[in-house]
């Protein structure tokens, strides 16, 4: 799912099993990328149709080979014929060196130093090619370097390479990604089978976050004019009710709070959007009943679409859907939040983005019909490519460097650098300013990339004009986000 949501940003992605490939199939399509997610070799029996493998040896349409079975092809088609058209050898290129993984921490490409942090006897290691000689189309190219820190001294091997027509990473970079990391190489290697004419260009957005009525106006004003002062678009995302079932900030009363009982935070919000804001919707009340989800049942702090708890290490946990989940209920309260804006006579949000980022498949698609686009980083579940009900308890979340269509059918824009936490909280560390500098740093990788954050209006100025400074510095163009619509 990830590579097919990546793929959303070029065209239209046909996802299909491997074992259903039939012959020319490849022909029919700008470009092919395998998954090598399933191991085949002892005692499970190789599932690629021999059609797959020579189709992609005599085929000049680019193909991506991503992690496991590589060596499978080369022995189904000749090593002779794989090394004199790839120029190295799968069956004799191995995941281990002198019996060890190594400890691969960094990837190098394209002058960005990448990181690869995966938890100690966590990491299945990356295949080290065996570059041979071949025939005299056979030249390998490396794209990226893997780089080994262990013992102290770096050792550098291809994490990937390019050959003919086939392009292979030597591993699945989906797995503890962070802001910086590695996956952001197979990020742009896309562009390279999908779209290579395309423009270098970098661009950056930033939107306000959790704005509710009983957000600080004059901080709010401060941090306008500061962006206005820099000619900056931004979004603003919205919260119109605010609740608190239980009165933890009102004395144990209960308490909500509309827009249209703070009118003077509404006339804030249109003079931000006369100065260069876009309204987004960020929910109804981003919480959920009267019930910890999974804090105290307050705006902006719980779950809205979700329900989680926080286990006994301070981790929160994702528990599954609300009970009530279902279309219905969905729309019930995106139709009831933008009631609340029209109510005050705000413009109806044309961007969406979900409470904490966490909703159920029904409910992606409920705000995809009530939106022209969500900015944020979604869930996807298991059973959405083969079309089987979806398991809630394993899903993919994911994050993007340019906008895509993803595999709900909805368009999704980037939000990837985070934003500014200067607290550590549920075992994420702070992440500063100069952290956000250097995720969008990594991402000049993408050569028609995005550098997105956002940042809570409650924090200082002062964290957020080093952000926006820094990120220019680096050569980004802030947009706003409903330019990318």
């Amino acid at each position: 799912m990830g590579v097919a949501n990546l793929g959303g940003h070029f065209g239209t992605v046909t996802t299909k099993p491997v074992q259903e490939y039939t012959p020319g199939l490849m022909e029919s399509y700008d470009a092919t990328v395998y998954i090598g997610s399933t191991y085949y070799g002892d005692e499970i029996p190789d599932a690629i149709p021999e059609d797959f493998y020579l189709d992609t040896l005599l085929s000049e349409r680019p193909v991506t080979w991503v992690g496991e079975n590589i060596w499978n092809m080369a022995n189904s088609v000749s090593l002779q014929e794989f090394a004199y058209r790839y120029g190295w050898d799968p069956t004799s290129s191995f995941y281990d060196v002198d019996g060890s993984v190594g400890q691969i921490t960094k990837v190098n490409y394209k002058g960005q130093e990448l990181t690869r942090k995966i938890p100690a006897g966590q990491d299945p290691g990356v295949l080290h090619p065996h570059i041979t000689p071949g025939g005299d189309n056979a030249t390998v190219t490396e794209l990226a370097q893997a780089v080994d820190t262990a013992g102290g001294a770096e050792k550098n091997s291809p994490w990937a390479i390019r050959s003919g027509n086939l392009t292979y990473v030597g591993e699945i970079p989906f797995t503890y990604v962070s802001e910086s990391d590695r996956v952001i190489a197979f990020q742009d290697l896309l562009f390279d089978a999908l779209a290579p004419d395309t423009a270098e260009q970098h661009r950056a957005m930033v939107r306000l976050e959790d704005i509710t009525p009983l957000s600080d106006t004059t901080s709010l004003r401060a941090i306008a004019d500061y962006l206005k002062s820099k000619n900056i678009a931004y979004g603003i995302n919205v919260i119109p009710v605010y609740s608190d079932p239980k009165g933890v900030q009102n004395n144990g009363v209960p308490r909500t709070v509309r827009l249209s009982q703070r009118p003077a935070l509404v006339n804030t919000l249109k003079y931000m959007l006369s100065n260069g804001a876009v309204l987004m919707d960020h929910g109804y009340t981003h919480q959920y009943g009267n019930v910890d989800n999974p804090y105290n049942g307050l705006t902006a702090d719980d779950f809205e679409f979700f329900r989680a708890h926080v286990d006994a290490t301070d981790t929160v946990v994702y528990d599954g859907p609300a009970a009530e989940d279902s279309a219905e209920w969905a729309q019930e309260r995106v139709t009831a939040a933008l009631a609340e804006f029209a109510r005050v006579s705000l413009p109806t949000p044309k961007l969406w983005t979900t409470p904490h980022y966490a909703a159920s498949a029904t409910d992606y698609k409920v705000f995809a019909q009530n939106f022209a686009a969500r900015m944020e980083r979604p869930l996807y579940f298991s059973g959405t490519l083969s079309g089987t009900p979806t398991d809630s308890s394993r899903y993919l979340g994911q994050f993007f460097p340019y906008p895509v269509t993803d595999v709900y059918g909805t368009k999704v824009l980037p939000e990837n650098l985070g934003s500014y936490e200067p607290e550590a909280h549920n075992n994420n560390p702070p992440r500063l300013a100069a952290d956000l500098i250097n995720n969008a740093k990594a991402n000049l990788a993408v050569r028609d990339g995005f550098a997105s954050f956002y940042y809570h209006p409650y924090q200082p100025v002062e964290p957020l004009k080093e952000t926006v400074e820094g990120i220019l510095a680096l050569g980004y163009t802030f947009v706003s986000p409903e330019s990318l619509i």
